[in-house]
């Protein structure tokens, strides 16, 4: 009798040792615990009774509840009255799910039918929960405040995946049978769940981060709980996630890139040299340079700065800024993120494929290929390559934003067809909120490495007709565009700094300035269409370029109503840019020419036309200090004198 009584025992007392400490916290140890000889117990069956007890009507559980607890006559009868009260059931700090384990792991040794109905009513809580999104609620049914977000904030969602991942592997073996209609339930919710981690994962510039501790159910952007909960990226709650989705047994594509960049992103925000300890009860950060590593709680959207805030809600940069009760009752700070770092080079050499040195890549969106992301594609290729590498986009709208980065030099960028093979973004210059330079970083597609040749793509920013906005951004040497369509509104195509960039049988369009920037390019044979009367070219050529931005044989188009486009203006007072041999349509203003209200620019732009017909190409109305060229001043505009580079002459044949 003595062997088998003592288990029960020890049991006991470690229980109600539990209760007389932090009673809500110590529930939580207990709910989730694997020691069988408790399980087994007497007091495991009063437990799971009490359980019962606390499950409201809906099925589910409130929180913070000691349900280990010893309960009188009248606390019984209390909780009874209460299951109505539905405002109070919940998935936060663990509860539901914590409820959920207890009487799974309970009923493999004490099958009652009761226990297996609760945890059934609470799976139909869980599953009716669920937003059509893939998201929950931090409480259901789902009430007017912050918690009606999609709530990743200590892990809630992502311990109901758990849960609902080990009822799918473990099949037979879980303790529970699930009626086949509920577990077909169980995968597509969980399905949803993983999708909806993917969509939620936070794009800074186009770039896959991490998350935040909770989405908004619409838009899914990051947003605020409580005042000290802003809107933010979260590095511990973001762990959990990555180590969820590192948890699945058959990856794909997306999965594996999403844990790539949010690894990357673990990475690069590091906080190295410093330790949190706690003097007299008050939180402190000292520097210590043999500490481990550690990442802060919330980090800015777009800067990717380690932020705390007290209940005024502003952000501050140290913990001297906030009230002592803010300091000292939240985690700031976290070392989840190296459990991530700490399993990552298993997982990848299981799950990512290497991809070999060649001269082609293939990227395609269906997954059928080398990549599926142009800007993956980009990120993996060699340095400084010695020979042309060719990438391959297949048909498909790729909606992101790319950067060719300086060192990714000789690429031909191909697309299988032009209509349809289609980089997009929608980036502006309110959105992106830089200040004055905030045009720069708005371009779907940016090359900054040398020798890059694009062919068949489209290449557009979405933004619309809300300022500056550029498609595709080139300020970089040697560059071709063939056969391409650049579409935007304002500031369609920038052409910077010093390079010599060529670009043929291409479409642009814009409303304003819609090829601009201070390199030397020639553009043949291209159609560039005036949505709305305003401005073709802003050239802000260096003082000293012999050219600037050079036309020839290209066809100048507009829209219906378009009745006055100026061929250009001069972003800065060198300006140069020459029409020839081309095209141009009623839309042209007889002027031709502006000078952006800057009298001096006129002595020192040079902008000049040769030989162009249409009913837009009246010599006779341009402004004065404009040019008409002779046949002999026109010859100094070949493609091989405007386009010669000191390194290769002539680059530009044979591309």
């Amino acid at each position: 009798m003595k062997t088998c009584f003592l288990p029960f025992i020890v049991v006991f007392f470690s229980l109600q040792n539990f209760a007389a400490q932090t009673p809500e916290k110590d529930w939580s140890k207990i709910a989730f615990t694997k020691d069988e000889n408790l399980l087994k117990s007497a007091d495991a069956v009063r437990i799971a009774e009490n359980i019962l007890l606390y499950q409201k009507s809906n099925g589910g559980w409130g929180k913070n509840v000691a349900v280990q607890k010893q309960l009188s006559a009248d606390e019984k009868k209390k909780i009874e009255a209460a299951k109505g009260d539905l405002k109070v059931t919940t998935i936060d700090n663990k509860a539901t799910v914590q409820e959920l384990t207890f009487l799974a792991n309970v009923y493999r040794f004490h099958k009652k039918d009761e226990y297996r109905d609760a945890l059934l009513r609470g799976l139909g809580f869980l599953l009716e929960a669920q937003y059509e999104s893939g998201g929950w609620p931090q409480f259901y049914p789902v009430q007017n405040n912050y918690s009606s977000h999609i709530t990743f904030n200590d892990d809630a969602i992502a311990r109901v995946l758990i849960f609902f991942k080990k009822i799918i592997d473990e099949g037979a073996a879980f303790p529970v049978e699930i009626p086949s209609q509920t577990l077909a339930e169980i995968n597509t919710s969980f399905q949803k769940g993983i999708d909806i981690i993917l969509k939620t994962q936070y794009r800074q510039n186009g770039k896959l981060t991490v998350w935040g501790a909770q989405h908004d159910e619409y838009n899914l952007l990051p947003t605020k709980a409580r005042a000290y909960e802003l809107p933010s990226l979260t590095a511990k709650e973001s762990a959990t996630l990555v180590l969820l989705l590192m948890s699945l047994e058959k990856p794909s594509k997306n999965v594996i890139s999403s844990v790539e960049k949010a690894v990357k992103w673990f990475e690069q925000n590091q906080l190295k040299g410093y330790k949190e300890i706690e003097i007299s009860g008050d939180k402190k950060l000292i520097a210590d340079a043999a500490a481990p590593p550690m990442w802060g709680r919330f980090y800015d959207l777009e800067t990717n700065q380690i932020f705390v805030s007290g209940r005024d809600g502003e952000k501050k940069k140290s913990y001297d800024e906030i009230e002592a009760e803010r300091r000292n009752g939240y985690a700031w700070y976290t070392y989840e993120p190296a459990k991530v770092l700490k399993k990552y080079d298993v997982w990848k050499k299981k799950h990512v494929k290497i991809i070999p040195d060649k001269a082609q890549y293939i990227v395609s969106k269906d997954g059928s290929a080398d990549f599926e992301s142009i800007q993956d594609a980009v990120d993996q290729l060699k340095s400084f390559p010695d020979q042309r590498i060719t990438l391959f986009i297949k048909n498909g709208k790729y909606e992101e934003k790319v950067n060719i980065h300086q060192w990714n030099t000789n690429i031909k960028i191909i697309g299988e067809d032009r209509e349809k093979t289609i980089i997009t973004f929608n980036d502006s210059f309110a959105d992106i909120d830089k200040g004055r330079n905030s045009t720069f970083f708005t371009p779907t597609l940016s090359i900054e490495a040398n020798d890059i040749i694009l062919e068949n793509l489209t290449v557009e920013n979405v933004a619309g007709g809300v300022g500056q906005a550029v498609a595709l951004s080139i300020i970089s040497n040697r560059v071709a565009v063939i056969n391409c369509k650049i579409l935007g509104n304002q500031d369609t195509l920038y052409l910077g700094n010093e390079g010599k960039i060529y670009i043929k049988d291409s479409y642009i369009e814009g409303t304003t300035d819609y090829i601009f920037g201070g390199a030397t390019a020639y553009v043949e044979n291209c159609i560039l269409h005036s949505k709305k009367n305003s401005y073709i070219t802003a050239p802000s050529t260096l003082a000293g370029s012999e050219f600037g931005f050079v036309f020839n044989g290209c066809r100048l188009t507009a829209a219906e109503n378009v009745t006055k486009v100026y061929l250009g203006r001069p972003w800065r007072n060198f300006a140069k840019s020459v029409f020839l041999n081309s095209e141009l349509s009623t839309s042209i203003a007889p002027e031709g020419w502006h000078n952006w209200n800057k009298p001096e620019s006129e002595q020192q732009a040079f902008f000049a036309e040769f030989n162009n017909t249409g009913e837009g190409a009246d010599k006779d109305s341009r402004v004065k200090w404009s040019n008409q060229l002779s046949k002999r001043q026109a010859k100094k505009y070949t493609k091989q004198n405007v386009l010669k580079t000191n390194i290769n002459t002539n680059w530009y044949e044979n591309l």
